[in-house]
């Protein structure tokens, strides 16, 4: 029997799926159907009725094209192909007649409101509606939420179409918002005026089709037409989510996902979306030099030089940051290993495994999650350390999904069954386990940053083969995985390459502590730890002010472009290596980004495969029993995990308000 099936819309003949619904079968047929409350990632609303279609043949009145299926219809009385008319004389005055009940209540605030420009009831009025009204009544009014520091709220213009609700309880899974009362008094409200607890909570502004729910820090400061967009990539964690990037001048004015399937889908979480007024603040714009104590401003030309004499003829460490540009990391290791220095990436101490992909990335995409039937997550917090990452588990736990988790408690919105907090109960897992079709293990870093976590990792590893699925490791620095890759790594770890060490070349690893004693020279976009402790400052770009290479935690590599560019007299982090290389008479042999990637693409060729999850292979690790202590999550607070978060006032805002949460007094019942 054929699983497709032909139907004849606005007079062309296609073939479907039966189990589409009729607005999906359109759109593949190339018809735009409007529509407000329908949205192919939540379940089905139906309520707002803007998407009515003619099935002819059918009953006499337009029918909800969002909630009807394709094997619904009725077949023509000969058996010939069902009919839908989207364009019928019925169609349109059923569109008008919705539009005109929409505008009832809606407020003329158009030249006043963050939607206009981009606004779908404005464009649907636009090519659907008509351009009077009937209704002479007064105009009700709904009070304002407060859903804390980030969406901003008008409820008056609210059209009731429950996108909000439906992606804080379905995607988001929590409970605070919902749609009380009935008729004229139906409103979205929140769940005894709650603020929304979530890290995904910024995806309700780009689902809100009004301006109902806006974003409060870029609140009237721009207009959708006035700004640049630049198509990027997002670094705040390793998951490499699709973002655009808008500026207007040299200012990021905001931040928005992109749709990518096989990456985040179409969501970001709140630390991505609103993290760009960190990039702004305490930026280093100038390079300085430490003398008598003091830092003090100084040219490039002193920087470069000062930077040059520290490093000749010294044993030289290199320190990769989580935000550098696999580009950057290349240099860096080009650079420092010519000098016969040495370079490591693991700033936080993970026991990554060195030219092993099928071990420090795994063998897993992101979109197998959404064919898995089982899930063990080991020493992972996947809300905190990618929640986009955390929706998609919690989508396949909703369609029945079994989670297991090895470490500490954690609220992951989704149910799970806890396997133990330690080492013991891994090797009881491995020792434990049998074959489960669909199985995923998904290791975190907290896992790995111990002494022992080579030895974990290869316990992972036992257990996927066991289970007879895949692997995938979560990494919570964006640059780790691409300077894995590049080979910018020291055998033995952090604690080999540190020996004996006179000059440290420390470029963005703001986490690490520099003990006293070594010179540091520090390359980096913020005036945070790292600048605190250094003895030459080089200012470098952020990421939104180079282009760059980003490989993610599946192991996709993924362009990042320039928006804007980089404050005062900051440069490029490989231009910044390059000129230091001529300083050195070590000079490094391309003089263009394009030059660099030609040279980091003969020595690692996966990385030409631009977004293509490369085949890993597996290599298992020799197994060896890890110690005896328990897991920890490897990130502690969500908001302040890098030095552009740190600069952020919202993100320590939205830190301190989770503190606030989690400390709240229970009362007694």
């Amino acid at each position: 029997m054929s699983n497709t099936r032909k139907i004849i819309i606005d007079g062309h003949e296609v073939e479907v799926d039966p189990n589409l619904t009729l607005i999906q079968a359109c759109e593949q047929a190339g018809i735009e159907v409007p529509r407000f409350c329908y949205h192919e990632r939540l379940s089905i609303a139906g309520n707002c009725r803007m998407c009515l279609v003619e099935v002819v043949g059918g009953p006499p009145k337009p029918a909800a094209s969002c909630a009807m299926q394709v094997k619904d219809l009725r077949p023509g009385p000969n058996g010939e192909p069902s009919v839908i008319k989207t364009n019928s004389p019925m169609v349109k005055k059923a569109r008008e007649g919705v539009m005109e009940f929409l505008l009832i209540n809606h407020p003329l605030d158009c030249p006043i409101c963050d939607q206009g420009g981009e606004c779908d009831l404005q464009d649907q009025a636009m090519a659907y509606g008509v351009d009077f009204s009937r209704y002479r009544e007064p105009k009700r009014a709904s009070e304002d939420l407060n859903l804390g520091p980030l969406v901003s709220t008008c409820m008056t213009r609210c059209i009731s179409c429950t996108r909000c609700v439906r992606f804080t309880s379905e995607v988001a899974g929590i409970t605070q918002m919902g749609q009380t009362g009935r008729g004229e008094d139906s409103e979205i409200t929140s769940y005894l005026n709650m603020t929304l607890d979530s890290n995904l909570q910024g995806n309700i502004i780009d689902l809100c089709p009004v301006g109902a729910l806006t974003s409060k820090p870029y609140a009237f400061t721009a207009r959708p037409w006035e700004l640049t967009k630049t198509e990027t990539i997002d670094v705040m964690d390793a998951l490499g989510s699709n973002v655009r990037v808008d500026t207007k001048g040299r200012e990021v004015k905001r931040i928005v996902p992109r749709n990518h399937d096989g990456v985040n889908e179409e969501w970001i979480s709140d630390k991505t979306r609103f993290v760009w007024d960190g990039l702004r603040r305490q930026r280093l714009d100038t390079p300085y030099i430490r003398e008598n104590g003091k830092l003090r401003k100084a040219t490039w030309a002193e920087a470069l030089s000062a930077a040059a004499y520290a490093m000749k003829g010294k044993t030289v460490l290199g320190l990769v940051g989580d935000l550098a540009s696999t580009e950057a990391a290349f240099s860096l290791k080009t650079l420092i290993e010519g000098l016969g220095g040495r370079v490591e990436c693991r700033t936080d101490g993970a026991r990554l495994p060195v030219g092993n992909r099928s071990a420090y990335v795994g063998n897993a995409a992101i979109a197998d999650i959404d064919s898995a039937r089982n899930i063990v997550l080991i020493g992972t917090n996947p809300r905190t350390e990618a929640p986009v990452l955390n929706a998609r588990i919690r989508k396949v736990w909703v369609a029945g999904a079994q989670v297991s988790v090895i470490g500490p408690d954690a609220d992951l919105t989704y149910d799970y069954t806890k396997l133990g907090e330690d080492r013991d109960a891994l090797l009881r897992a491995v020792a434990g386990a049998q074959p489960v079709e669909g199985s995923l293990v998904i290791v975190g870093q907290g896992a790995l940053n111990e002494a022992d976590g080579e030895a974990v990792l290869a316990q992972a590893m036992a257990l996927a083969e066991k289970l007879g699925g895949k692997m995938l490791v979560l990494h919570t620095a964006a640059g780790r995985v691409g300077a894995m890759d590049v080979g910018a790594v020291t055998e033995g770890g952090l604690l080999a390459a540190v020996e004996g060490v006179q000059t440290v070349f420390n470029m963005g690893a703001d986490e690490v502590e520099i003990a006293p004693g070594p010179f540091v020279i520090y390359q980096g976009s913020h005036g945070d730890r790292g600048a605190s402790r250094a003895d030459v400052i080089l200012p470098a770009a952020a990421y939104t002010e180079e282009n760059g290479l980003f490989v993610n935690t599946e192991g996709r590599p993924q362009l990042a472009f320039r928006a804007a560019f980089a404050p005062g007299a900051a440069k490029e982090n490989w231009a910044v290596l390059r000129a230091l290389s001529a300083e050195l008479g070590a000079t490094l042999p391309w003089d263009s980004l394009a030059g660099l990637r030609k040279a980091m693409v003969a020595a690692v060729p996966h990385l030409a495969q631009v977004d293509k999850v490369v085949d890993n292979g597996w290599t298992a690790l020799e197994l060896r029993a890890p110690g005896k202590a328990s897991f920890r999550h490897a990130i502690r607070d969500f908001y302040l995990t890098n030095p552009i978060a740190r600069a952020s006032v919202l993100m320590a805002e939205l830190s301190a308000n989770a503190k606030a949460r989690a400390a709240q007094a229970m009362a007694a019942e």
